[in-house]
């Protein structure tokens, strides 16, 4: 039995449903280091993110949210703890935020924390 379900009504892009981790724990990736993503997750020239610097950590978290198709490449390439904490900065398509919060509160808790600490 899998711990991911695809949320058929969010879509990462057109005709590519959202494939969301049934659990924030099982997404024990990396959270150090060097990660060279596949070419199926990333096709660009540099395949590598640095992941102590902030924007290569959050733009590998953008394109393994939107490009997974399987749920190994989730908890391959995702650390949970890590996750709930640069969510609110994650630069995501709408069915992919959508699909993720609806499945853990705690990602919808991340982000409307930030809203109100900008709000306040």
């Amino acid at each position: 039995m899998t711990t991911a379900t695809r949320a058929a009504v969010h879509l990462a892009r057109p005709h590519r449903p959202v494939l969301v981790a049934g659990t924030l724990v099982e997404l024990a990736g990396p959270t150090h280091g060097l990660v060279e993503l596949p070419l199926r997750l990333w096709w660009g020239p540099r395949r590598a993110f640095d992941l102590e610097e902030p924007t290569m950590l959050a733009w590998m978290y953008e394109n393994v949210l939107r490009e997974a198709i399987r749920v190994e490449e989730l908890r391959t390439y995702l650390h949970g703890p890590t996750l709930v904490r640069i969510w609110p900065e994650l630069n995501l398509p709408r069915g992919v935020r959508a699909a993720w919060e609806a499945r853990h509160a705690q990602l919808r808790h991340a982000w409307r924390a930030v809203d109100r600490a900008v709000c306040a």
